[in-house]
């Protein structure tokens, strides 16, 4: 396994599957592993509290030993607390961990809007990433392969997200491409 795996894909890929039975070897190879995931997911709205909470009881059945922190925003903090040499950390997602910080809830004031700086945070987020004490697997859609978006904001999410794409898998050790369930290596361990 390697230190930091970086699995990216469209979505319904197959990227959470392949975190999840990442986890799932990991905790069966020593008694003594453990595997905690960060979702980054918030339950804005109904039809996201029903998918979260499906996919919570899916994990529970096909991972049952991993344990589930919910963090939408401080993610380099969260990485850094559970990391340990007999841990490995999966944070699922960077797509959606990205939107909460761009796309604040409306319910945010003003003052909590402008203090969240993206830039800051994915600094912080791949210094995190290095200095993990054990292994860290992360999952992120890949949304640059369509058509190019209309919207301003929408183009300038799908560049940020390219952006923090190419740090974060310049940061890991190894980077898997999913399709149709298949994984493809981009970039294995030197």
């Amino acid at each position: 396994m390697a230190e930091r795996e970086f699995i990216l894909g469209g979505q319904k890929s197959g990227k959470s599957h392949r975190a999840e039975q990442c986890a799932a070897d990991w905790l069966a190879a020593l008694p003594t592993h453990r595997a905690v995931l960060i979702a980054t997911a918030q339950p804005w709205d109904d039809e996201m509290r029903e998918r979260i909470a499906r996919h919570q009881a899916d994990r529970a059945l096909r991972v049952p030993g991993v344990a589930t922190l919910e963090e939408p925003l401080a993610l380099a903090e969260a990485i850094a607390a559970h990391s340990a040499p007999d841990t490995l950390v999966v944070v699922d997602c960077l797509t959606l961990w990205l939107t909460n910080l761009l796309m604040p809830a409306d319910d945010l004031a003003p003052e909590e809007a402008l203090a969240i700086v993206p830039s800051s945070r994915q600094t912080a987020l791949l210094a995190a990433i290095g200095a993990a004490r054990g292994p860290v697997v992360l999952v992120g859609n890949e949304i640059g392969l369509g058509v190019i978006p209309m919207g301003r904001d929408v183009r300038a999410f799908v560049d940020a997200l390219g952006r923090l794409n190419q740090d974060v898998a310049a940061a890991c050790d190894r980077v898997t491409l999913m399709a149709a369930g298949l994984p493809l290596t981009l970039k294995e361990p030197s």
